[in-house]
């Protein structure tokens, strides 16, 4: 799901990941060209780093929010990895959310961070 994903914000909002850690290179960022804010983050991490159930590593997106309390209820959607927990979310690209509910969230962060 995770190629989908870079797809979809690539086609919609003209915008190509960017890789810029060499100690995480599968990490990228997605961020507006006039105002150089990050919308989206992507990157791998450990099922136990999330403290939920599952072996090896999950995909996952960082995403802006200001819904925080109603979407920490839904399955798949976490307390932001490494960001602000009151602004941001992480979310699962493990199929447990569907596509169209994440972009959705994408398309939510892109204009919270315009």
């Amino acid at each position: 799901m995770k190629q989908k994903i870079i797809k979809f914000i690539n086609k919609k909002y003209n915008v190509a990941p960017e890789y810029l850690w060499r100690r995480y290179p599968s990490y990228c960022i997605f961020r507006h060209s006039n105002n150089k804010k990050w919308f989206a983050l992507i990157g791998s991490v450990p099922y136990k780093t999330l403290k939920i159930p599952g072996n090896g590593m999950v995909d996952i997106i960082n995403l802006k929010t200001n819904n925080i309390d109603f979407l920490y209820g839904v399955p798949g959607i976490l307390p932001a990895y490494h960001m602000n927990k009151n602004k941001w979310i992480t979310v699962l690209l493990d199929g447990t959310l569907p596509e169209k509910n994440i972009q959705q969230l994408i398309n939510m962060s892109y204009d919270l961070t315009l």
